[in-house]
C-alpha cells in the first residue's frame, strides 16, 4: 500500500479518484435532476418500440386467427433484452451516455476516468432495475448524501455520472518530438 499525495488517501495502487467533487464541483452540479430527466427520456425511447411490438403482435394475432398471439410469450423477454442492449450499446458507444443522458449533457465514467463500455452499460441497467425492485427508495436516497451524487448501483459498479459540458482541467501529455 502506498500513500497518494494527490488524493490524500491510502490506496493499494496509489491512484486518486479521477473526479474530485471538491476540486471540480461543476462536474456534479445538477447531476441528480438531469439524471432523473434523462431516465424519463430513455424510458420513452425504450417504450416506443416495445409498444409498437405489442401492437404488431395484437394485429398479427387477429390476422392469423389467434395463432400470432403466441408471440406474446416472447414479447416480455424481448423487451428486457432490448432495454439491456440499448443501455449497453449507448454507454459503450463513443459518448458513454444514453440518448437521454446526451440530451441532458451527462456522461457515465468509471471512478478512474475511463469511458463506459458495453458490459458496464448493460450491467448498470440490470443492477439499477434489480436494486430498485428490492430497495426502493433507498437506491435514490443515497445520491443526495454523497458529494459525487452517485446512486447505490454506481457505488457497486464504480461509476460516476458527470456533466459533459464541464471539463476538468487535465494536464497535457509530454511531447515525444
Amino acid at each position: 500500500m502506498s500513500y497518494s499525495d494527490s488524493g490524500n488517501a491510502w490506496r493499494s495502487d496509489g491512484a486518486a479518484h479521477a473526479y474530485d467533487p471538491y476540486l471540480h464541483p461543476d462536474l456534479f452540479r445538477g447531476v441528480a435532476t438531469r439524471r432523473a430527466f434523462a431516465f424519463l427520456i430513455d424510458m420513452v425511447i425504450i417504450s416506443v418500440p416495445v409498444i409498437l411490438g405489442y401492437l404488431f403482435i395484437a394485429v398479427f394475432g387477429v390476422v392469423t386467427l389467434g395463432f400470432g398471439f403466441l408471440l406474446f410469450g416472447i414479447a416480455w423477454p424481448a423487451s428486457v433484452v432490448w432495454a439491456i442492449v440499448y443501455y449497453g450499446a449507448c454507454i459503450g458507444g463513443p459518448s458513454s451516455a444514453t440518448i437521454g443522458m446526451r440530451l441532458m449533457d451527462l456522461e457515465l465514467r468509471t471512478w478512474y476516468g475511463a469511458p463506459g463500455y458495453f458490459v458496464l452499460g448493460a450491467t448498470h441497467a440490470v443492477l439499477f432495475w434489480v436494486t430498485v425492485s428490492f430497495l426502493t427508495p433507498f437506491v435514490v436516497l443515497v445520491g443526495p448524501f454523497n458529494s459525487r451524487r452517485r446512486l447505490l448501483h454506481d457505488f457497486v459498479l464504480g461509476t460516476v455520472v458527470i456533466n459533459n459540458s464541464v471539463r476538468a482541467p487535465v494536464s497535457q501529455a509530454a511531447r515525444t518530438y
